[in-house]
C-alpha cells in the first residue's frame, strides 16, 4: 500500500485578500503601510510580514477617515483615534466591530482566541491610574505615594 501525503497549498497574501471581497469587505492602501480593510463602519489594518497568514495590526472603527481604537476606561469603552479625538463607544459599536473582527478573522483562516470571541477587547486600559504608567515610565510604590502626597 503507498500512502499519499498531500501537501496543503497556504494561499498568498494575494490570494487571502481576495477572499475578503467578496464577502463585503473593501480593501484600500494605508497612508502608513499596509492595507485598509473596512466594512460597515470597522476597519482594520493589515500587513504582509511573509508568514503564512497576514498579521492584523490594528482595528476599530472609523470616525471620519480616521480609524479609532478602543480604550477600556474601566467604567466605559471609549473609541479614540490618534489625532487624539475619543468618543464614548455604543453598544451597537460594539457589536459591530466584534462582527467584524470575527468575520475577517474567519476569512483570513486566522485562531479565533476564547478571550476575543466572548466579546470584543480593548487596545488599552486607563482605569488602573498607576502614576507615569502611560509614559512607559516605572515608577517605584514609594514614588508613587510620594507623588499621591503631592
Amino acid at each position: 500500500m503507498f500512502f499519499r501525503h498531500h501537501k496543503t497549498k497556504v494561499p498568498t497574501f494575494q490570494e487571502r485578500l481576495d477572499t475578503l471581497r467578496p464577502l463585503g469587505f473593501t480593501v484600500e492602501n494605508e497612508p502608513g503601510g499596509g492595507l485598509r480593510v473596512t466594512r460597515n463602519g470597522c476597519a482594520a489594518v493589515l500587513e504582509d510580514r511573509g508568514g503564512p497568514y497576514p498579521h492584523v495590526n490594528r482595528a476599530g472603527i472609523l470616525i471620519g477617515n480616521e480609524l479609532a481604537f478602543m480604550v477600556s476606561g474601566g467604567y466605559q469603552m471609549f473609541f479614540r483615534t490618534l489625532g487624539g479625538v475619543t468618543q464614548p463607544a455604543l453598544a451597537e459599536q460594539l457589536h459591530a466591530l466584534h462582527n467584524f473582527e470575527e468575520d475577517l478573522k474567519e476569512a483570513l483562516g486566522l485562531t479565533s482566541l476564547y478571550n476575543e470571541s466572548l466579546g470584543t477587547t480593548a487596545d488599552q486600559h486607563m482605569y488602573d491610574r498607576i502614576v507615569g504608567r502611560d509614559k512607559g515610565v516605572p515608577v517605584s510604590p514609594w514614588e508613587r505615594a510620594k507623588l499621591a502626597a503631592k
